[in-house]
């Protein structure tokens, strides 16, 4: 990897103005004021619950325009968080690192986050497919016989999570996202995600992706239940090429196969330290993130 794109990675923010609110795997999320934080999705990548030594070329930059891109999408379904991703028209307080914050950061209203996980598969994969087959039900829904991996649904189905503070998120059943938000709210939670979901899926087929499954978060502002977060990107969801899909088998993916594949054939055994990864990794994951942009939006990111 050339010095110029190790340049282009940015692994760790630091802004000495603003007081930090959550650090997750990707996102710094810092306290612009009581209403407002500021998102920046960083190069960050992980794999087996770690994160790694190394980043990926433009990974936050990819993550953060999809984001932005669906926001505007769907904003005839759901109210989001978004301000303003546009760096010119932050606060004095962040003026002055725009440099490191333009086409990365977004500037979102604060909101009173539901403590579920909104879970929507449209396919069979990853854990559901392992329940599936060990009970025949995925989070306590019956489900046809005789599916095959990687399958479609009849219909996408529901099927929410705890928000783990540490470790994994945890698969609930309806019910239990009943006792925990309320009857009402579960019920718009899980109509609103089944209602995106699917207007999300349809057109991302459209540009050649399927949609196999995806996670949102939702939370309580000013406008009612809000979108907010990370929307419909390859980390948040599992995107395939729908012109190599076929069921029967896992499929191919536009998140961090390589990464993965690296991982398992080096045999690291999953504890820390979190390998670094080799340069071509890094650079065909971060190709296969900017192909992602390209497919649903039919422009490349100015990278």
């Amino acid at each position: 990897m050339s010095p110029q794109v190790l340049d282009s990675v940015l692994l760790n923010t630091n802004f000495p103005e603003l007081k930090l609110h959550a650090s997750g795997k990707v996102r710094d999320v810092y306290s612009v004021s009581d209403q407002q934080l500021l998102f920046v999705a960083t190069d960050r990548i992980s794999a087996f619950d770690y994160i790694l030594a190394t980043g990926i070329p433009n990974k936050g930059r990819v993550l953060n325009q999809i984001s932005l891109f669906w926001f505007d999408f769907l904003a005839d379904v759901v109210p989001n968080h978004l301000i303003t991703a546009d760096v010119e028209k932050y606060p004095a307080s962040i003026a002055k690192y725009a440099d490191q914050l333009r086409g990365r950061s977004m500037l979102v209203q604060r909101a009173e986050m539901f403590p579920v996980e909104c879970v929507v598969r449209g396919y069979i994969s990853g854990s559901a497919w392992k329940e599936y087959k060990a009970t025949g039900k995925v989070s306590g829904i019956e489900l046809p016989a005789e599916l095959k991996e990687s399958d479609a649904f009849p219909e996408p189905i529901f099927t929410p999570s705890t928000k783990a503070t540490t470790g994994h998120d945890e698969n609930i059943s309806f019910d239990q996202m009943c006792d925990i938000v309320g009857v009402e709210t579960a019920g718009h939670l899980r109509d609103l995600t089944l209602r995106v979901y699917k207007k999300a899926a349809a057109y991302a087929r459209g540009r050649g992706i399927i949609i196999a499954d995806t996670k949102f978060e939702f939370g309580r502002t000013d406008k009612g239940i809000t979108l907010a977060d990370e929307v419909l990107t390859p980390d948040s969801s599992r995107f395939w090429p729908a012109d190599k899909y076929a069921p029967g088998r896992a499929q191919d993916s536009y998140d961090k196969q390589y990464v993965r594949d690296y991982l398992e054939q080096i045999h690291w055994n999953k504890q820390p330290p979190a390998p670094g990864l080799p340069a071509d990794v890094a650079q065909r994951t971060s190709e296969k993130y900017l192909e992602a942009y390209y497919q649903l939006t039919g422009h490349k990111l100015n990278v």
